[in-house]
């Protein structure tokens, strides 16, 4: 059968034509959509659907950076970034689809695991992997998804979508004290998201530049304000020609690791850790490098089982496209 399968996020919107056969589906046809130019999201399938009069599509999945509610027959979604409300009844009318779905957008990841192939995941620690047992997934880019994978005693694996990206930050030691206090300039109560994202990127290093009263430099001026700012500075801190983006880097990596500890101790994650979103592949050197993990097992008392814990980074950025896919077609 013929899905339409869309990641729907606060910054790109991914819509695909995929053709599902039992356990497998196959991208027929992709297009990218910059979310931030469209009012809500119908216009952006129509348009897309108008492309392509070949293939007859009857179901949709939308895998949306959101809360999902369940209405009168149907699904709502608001998106967490941007002014969105989506309806799963009024889609299937509008759009002529039989059944439309919405799942959270690391529900949707979580499902796409199981289609990535060699090479589409990089450990960072092989941990000591129990079959069966939760996996914990979390990823930072225009906001910081987490989604849980639990496995019953019959083999049948359920995906809980969760919103712990909006958690009470925690900070470590006295750098992250003052970055708590400053970021409370602008919000009262500072989460996860508030760093661990695009923006928490650029949060950190306007940090730094007044917590060490030193401007960062020309050339990375010059680049946050002709791209995106955060792309900006983790590529001069990958290149090492900027210290004060590689230290608003090495925060932001070490403030990650702490939170992936925290998140594989509140599920006992021993099936494995998974680093998804949109920035985790673009500073994987960075996470190789040893800080990452540093964080992730100081736990104090629970220090001694966070080498238990497989740890993974997906280098597919189109694992939830797939994993909507997939579920478009088979639930």
């Amino acid at each position: 059968m013929n899905v339409l399968a869309c990641d729907l996020g606060g910054t790109h919107t991914r819509v695909a034509l995929a053709q599902c056969e039992q356990d497998r589906c196959t991208v027929l046809r992709e297009q990218f959509y910059d979310s931030s130019a469209y009012a809500h999201a119908l216009p952006i399938f129509r348009d897309f659907l108008a492309h392509d009069t070949e293939h007859t599509v009857t179901a949709a999945c939308i895998a949306v950076a959101g809360a999902i509610e369940v209405t009168a027959g149907g699904q709502l979604a608001r998106v967490t970034n941007l002014p969105w409300q989506i309806d799963s009844l009024r889609l299937c009318r509008e759009l002529g689809l039989e059944r439309v779905s919405l799942i959270n957008d690391f529900e949707a990841i979580a499902y796409g695991i199981g289609t990535l192939g060699e090479g589409e995941l990089v450990s960072l620690q092989d941990g000591r992997p129990v079959a069966d047992a939760p996996r914990a997934i979390l990823g930072a880019g225009t906001g910081l998804g987490q989604a849980i994978v639990l496995t019953d005693d019959c083999g049948q694996s359920r995906t809980v979508a969760t919103e712990g990206g909006h958690a009470d930050f925690a900070p470590v030691d006295e750098l992250q004290d003052a970055l708590l206090r400053y970021v409370r300039k602008e919000s009262s109560r500072v989460s996860y998201e508030h760093l661990l994202s695009g923006h928490g990127l650029v949060r950190i290093l306007n940090f730094l530049v007044e917590y060490r009263q030193h401007a960062p430099g020309a050339a990375l001026t010059q680049a946050m304000t002709q791209e995106d700012a955060a792309a900006a500075i983790s590529r001069h801190a990958l290149a090492g020609d900027d210290a004060l983006a590689s230290e608003a880097l090495d925060v932001f990596v070490a403030v990650y690791g702490a939170q992936a500890g925290n998140l594989a101790l509140a599920t006992l994650a021993r099936g494995g850790v998974y680093l998804a979103g949109g920035i985790a592949p673009k500073i994987l050197p960075r996470l190789q490098q040893g800080l990452f993990m540093q964080r992730f097992r100081a736990k104090g008392k629970m220090a001694a089982i966070m080498d238990r814990f497989p740890i993974h980074v997906i280098t597919n950025t189109h694992v939830g496209l797939m994993g909507a896919a997939y579920y478009a077609a088979h639930h």
